[in-house]
């Protein structure tokens, strides 16, 4: 018996998310393997979950894991798929509290908010997860440009954004997102550690953090710890032993190609493969010139 189903109600992501990837759901949807015996999906960089819930809706499945080495963000899945009246109660007291605010009392109450989550962080209690989940969502509905990035030492260190009336609390999407995951199995680790669960019989989508564009925008910091070119030549490592489990892989990066037409990075470390180069909008920049249409690199062994 499938103990997943394309359900009713459709989800979308819960969080906003550098790198999301629902502007290329319809390029992503055409290596979706699910008609030629593949029941089982891995996503071991889950990020923001874009393809994860397109899949939720459109397919039945017998087995799915998502993965990621964010501790905040895995947990706030797990808050969500085990915990969600508790949570939806606390987005809705926040919610309450900072809408009728003026700026100032909004930026007080931010700051507020943002060093009680980095409180949480370093203490890890799982007393804490309801509300360090909350926070989270709280923040990413609230920040600058819903991004999640940390310092050195992790601790989240975006500034407020100026939203007029941001959702804090979207209880309908919550509560359909919490149904998706009731059979999902939801692993805060390294993405090598989903080899044993891959293979022949899997799909296989890996979005790890992506190459800077260029030298000036070195965004990797989901984590304190970079991914920097040996990690992604480990990766194509990675990827390389899953073929040879016969796994249906796809994988997605930037493309260096839109600094450098000599930059061959990807090119080299996934030369054994099919590499389709399709256009994205950069969402996220601090600066307006800076959201123009790039080149990003869908990655596949099929």
């Amino acid at each position: 018996m499938d103990l997943f189903s394309a359900g009713k109600t459709p989800v979308k992501p819960f969080l906003k998310w550098a790198g999301g990837k629902g502007q290329l759901i319809k390029e992503i949807e055409q290596y979706y393997p699910f008609n030629n015996g593949i029941t089982k999906y891995i996503e071991p960089f889950v990020g923001g979950g874009a393809v994860l819930f397109d899949i939720l809706n459109n397919y039945k499945l017998q087995e799915v894991i998502i993965s990621d080495i964010n501790a905040e963000l895995i947990n706030t899945y797990l808050v969500i798929r085990d915990n969600i009246d508790g949570l939806t109660r606390l987005l809705f007291k926040m919610q309450n509290e900072f809408l009728p605010m003026d700026i100032d009392s909004r930026k007080a109450y931010y700051m507020a908010k943002r060093k009680k989550f980095n409180i949480l962080k370093t203490n890890n209690s799982k007393d804490n997860n309801i509300e360090k989940a909350a926070i989270m969502i709280f923040l990413n509905k609230t920040c600058f440009n819903g991004l999640f990035r940390v310092n050195k030492k992790g601790m989240f260190n975006v500034p407020m954004g100026d939203y007029k009336n941001p959702l804090v609390c979207d209880e309908n999407n919550l509560h359909a997102v919490s149904e998706k995951l009731q059979n999902v199995k939801i692993i805060c680790c390294d993405y090598r550690e989903s080899a044993n669960f891959i293979d022949k019989n899997t799909f296989v989508y890996l979005d790890p953090p992506y190459r800077p564009v260029t030298s000036t925008s070195n965004f990797t910091a989901y984590t304190k710890n970079l991914f920097d070119d040996s990690e992604q030549i480990a990766l194509a490592g990675f990827v390389d032993e899953m073929h040879r489990k016969e796994a249906k892989i796809v994988i997605s990066n930037s493309d260096p190609k839109n600094s450098d037409i000599n930059d061959n990075f990807f090119d080299n470390i996934y030369s054994s493969y099919k590499i389709k180069r399709v256009d994205a909008a950069r969402a996220i920049n601090c600066k307006s010139k800076g959201r123009g249409k790039v080149k990003e690199l869908l990655i596949s062994n099929f």
